[in-house]
């Protein structure tokens, strides 16, 4: 764990892993160009985690004198925060509207998705292979949905969008082939999401000041 005498007052410090949650915070941070301080940690929890997060799990955000472990806490933190490269939009209809579709991606889709990542020691493999197919059929069915916007049902990238990236990238590792030509809307968009540098830099590795 990183001594937070070593780190100024005003700096943003991630503990993250390569799991799903810490991805999806570490591309936060770079969409939203903070810097912070990343400590990619292994499979091996540090004693004093706890003392930031009871829970004991992965990521923790630290600002100051605090510390915050749920992505949406976390989110909803930096979005009130930080008001520069906000993604949420503009009214409060519009804004309850995006949070309301994060919340079905991440209860509908995420929530599978979590299945499919378990480690392979702990995999329940006929829960997966339900949640497999499960997922399979609606990104195959709502794939047009990614036509109508450049974003997730969205011109401007957003909270859904950070949601989904990491999941998306990780179909491969869940075991999941959608047919290309049946899934073009859902490949251009995967395409635009990844190519973005706050993505290429999420997924860089290693621990250090991270400038975006």
């Amino acid at each position: 764990m990183i001594d937070p005498n070593d780190i100024p007052d005003s700096q943003l410090i991630l503990y993250a892993d390569n799991a799903y949650d810490s991805h999806v915070v570490r591309l936060l941070l770079a969409e939203k160009k903070l810097p912070h301080y990343l400590s990619l940690l292994d499979s091996e929890r540090p004693e004093d985690l706890a003392e930031l997060n009871p829970y004991n799990t992965l990521p923790v955000l630290v600002h100051r004198d605090f510390s915050l472990y749920e992505i949406n806490v976390i989110f909803e933190y930096l979005e009130d925060r930080y008001h520069g490269y906000k993604l949420l939009p503009d009214t409060p209809k519009k804004r309850a509207e995006h949070r309301q579709l994060a919340w079905r991606i991440q209860n509908d889709w995420i929530k599978l998705g979590r299945i499919l990542l378990t480690h392979a020691d702990s995999i329940n493999e006929k829960q997966a292979a339900i949640a497999r197919k499960r997922l399979s059929d609606t990104l195959l069915t709502l794939s047009p949905l990614f036509a109508q916007f450049s974003y997730f049902m969205a011109d401007n990238y957003g909270w859904c969008d950070v949601l989904l990236s990491p999941l998306l990238y990780n179909l491969g590792n869940m075991e999941i082939e959608l047919p290309s030509h049946l899934c073009r809307a859902l490949v251009e968009y995967q395409q635009r999401i990844f190519e973005r540098q706050s993505f290429q830099l999420s997924i860089a590795k290693g621990s250090g000041i991270i400038l975006p």
